[in-house]
């Protein structure tokens, strides 16, 4: 029974891991919460019943994966490849009637 007021959610719901600390061992890498979960500092939880949840931070999701490359450039950015071809970036946006040599 949690003496908390509110109560703390209960160990099923999805807002489980904003319970209460009641115990806390941050030396070691983990806290028990006021519902019985005992968090862990990669975010992993393990509950009540004894189920485990993986660690979830987002953190770990943008480098889980390599960085994509853009079709048609090569693996250069537009900038340096209008460096290497020789054409500024100006250029590369006007219209033949807006050019920067246009009317000269």
């Amino acid at each position: 029974m949690c003496p908390h007021s509110p109560p703390c959610p209960d160990a099923s719901a999805p807002d489980r891991e904003a319970a209460h600390t009641v115990v806390s061992h941050p030396e070691q890498g983990w806290s028990l919460l006021c519902n019985g979960i005992v968090i862990f500092e990669d975010t992993g939880e393990l509950l009540p019943d004894g189920a485990s949840i993986a660690p979830h931070r987002p953190t770990d999701l943008a480098f889980d994966r390599p960085a994509r490359e853009v079709p048609g450039h090569g693996g250069q950015a537009p900038a340096a490849l209008s460096a290497l071809s020789g054409t500024s970036r100006a250029a590369d946006l006007a219209t033949p009637d807006e050019s920067p040599t246009a009317g000269r």
